[in-house]
Parts: C-alpha cells; sequence; structure tokens
C-alpha cells in the first residue's frame, strides 16, 4: 500500500471532540487537524462517532445528523464513501437506525438484504425502498 501526500485519517476521538468540543485543549487540536489541512474519514469512524453521540452523548438524532453532514461538507474533508454516507444520513433522518442504513446503502446493488430485524424489514421497505426480507 503505497502511503504519502499530506492527508491524515482521524479517528473517532477527533472527531468527537471537534463536534462536541467537551474538552476544549483536545478540541482545539482537534479543530487545528480538521479546518488545517486534508483528513479521511472512514465510514466505521463515522458509524462508530453517530453511536458515540447518541449513546454516550445523549444528542438527538437530529443534531447528530446535522452535525455529520457539516463534518462531512468541510472543504477538508474525504468520506471513505460519500454517496453511501449520504444516502445513509437521509434514511436515518427519515428513521432508520444510522448503522442499519449504512448497511443498506451499502447494499444497494443486491437483490435483497436479509435480517431478523423486524422493524428494520418493515422500515426499510417505507423509507429506502431496498427489500429487505427475513430468513
Amino acid at each position: 500500500m503505497k502511503r504519502g501526500g499530506d492527508m491524515r485519517a482521524i479517528d473517532t476521538n477527533v472527531v468527537v471532540r471537534y463536534l462536541t468540543a467537551d474538552d476544549a485543549r483536545q478540541a482545539k487540536r482537534a479543530a487545528a487537524i480538521i479546518d488545517g489541512g486534508p483528513v479521511f474519514i472512514a465510514t466505521t469512524v463515522l458509524l462508530e462517532t453517530e453511536w458515540v453521540l447518541r449513546a454516550l452523548y445523549q444528542l438527538a438524532p437530529t443534531e447528530i445528523f446535522a452535525s455529520l453532514r457539516t463534518l462531512a461538507g468541510q472543504p477538508t474533508v474525504s468520506l471513505e464513501q460519500p454517496s453511501i454516507v449520504s444516502t445513509a444520513l437521509s434514511w436515518a433522518e427519515r428513521g432508520v437506525d444510522f448503522a442499519d442504513a449504512l448497511h443498506l446503502a451499502a447494499s444497494d446493488q443486491c437483490a435483497a438484504f436479509v435480517s431478523f430485524d423486524k422493524s428494520l424489514v418493515k422500515t426499510a421497505k417505507t423509507v429506502t425502498g431496498i427489500v429487505v426480507q427475513e430468513p
């Protein structure tokens, strides 16, 4: 794998500090990294960030999704899968769990998505247009 250039990949804790500014010193450092040059954010980092903001910080879904959209729109930020993340955020804003929305958006080329989650089967049909089947 070739490494080079000046882009740096960032971890969930950097993203969380940037979005919450709950630790002034670390938030300043996170902002310097994100605002100061090109950064790469893996889809798994966004998934974990959503979970941390929801479960640990107890932020409202609308606030979380708006924050993630704002972050993704920063000129220095490159997402691993920007179209999948955008689709997942749209579906999450309409009631699909963010993790499920990412799974579904990444699977849109498949004939169906199979899950034991009855709620997902029902919600996906009305929100995403993706066929979700029970096994």
